[in-house]
């Protein structure tokens, strides 16, 4: 399965591996899901995963992003025709828009119905709740 992935759902996952967002990191650390990215996205994860503030292992982190980005999808997304209240949100949704996939985020409110053109978008519970129910 394909989805895209905030950077805030990476970085809880990795902060709280047993939460809901931590199965979701497992399961892209597995190669069980696919994350669409492009390269504004993984600037994203680099730049926020290297914070000192959260302690992460730099090389554990340059290993999953590898594997996002060699068993991911890569999408050239065109610009959003409208506006998020947080501009920075843009690349999510257009990339999920462009790939046709779900959009996992710990900030729902910041993708409003109108804007979302079409594209699923789930927290970490409820997209662990959505595969639960596809089994």
């Amino acid at each position: 399965m394909l989805v895209v992935l905030d950077t805030n759902v990476i970085v809880s996952g990795l902060l709280k591996p047993y939460g809901s967002a931590g199965y979701v990191v497992r399961l892209v650390a597995q190669g069980s899901l696919r994350v669409a990215y492009d390269a504004r996205i993984l600037l994203e994860y680099r730049q926020v995963l290297a914070r000192p503030k959260f302690g992460f292992d730099p090389r554990e982190v340059r290993y999953f992003l590898t594997q996002l980005e060699r068993e991911g999808t890569p999408v050239t997304a065109p610009p959003l025709a409208a506006s998020l209240p947080d501009p920075g949100d843009a690349p999510f949704l257009e990339v999920a828009l462009a790939a046709r996939c779900p959009l996992v985020t710990g900030n729902t409110k910041h993708y409003p119905p109108e804007v979302r053109a079409g594209v699923e978008l789930f927290s970490p519970a409820a997209f662990v709740a959505s595969l639960a129910r596809r089994e």
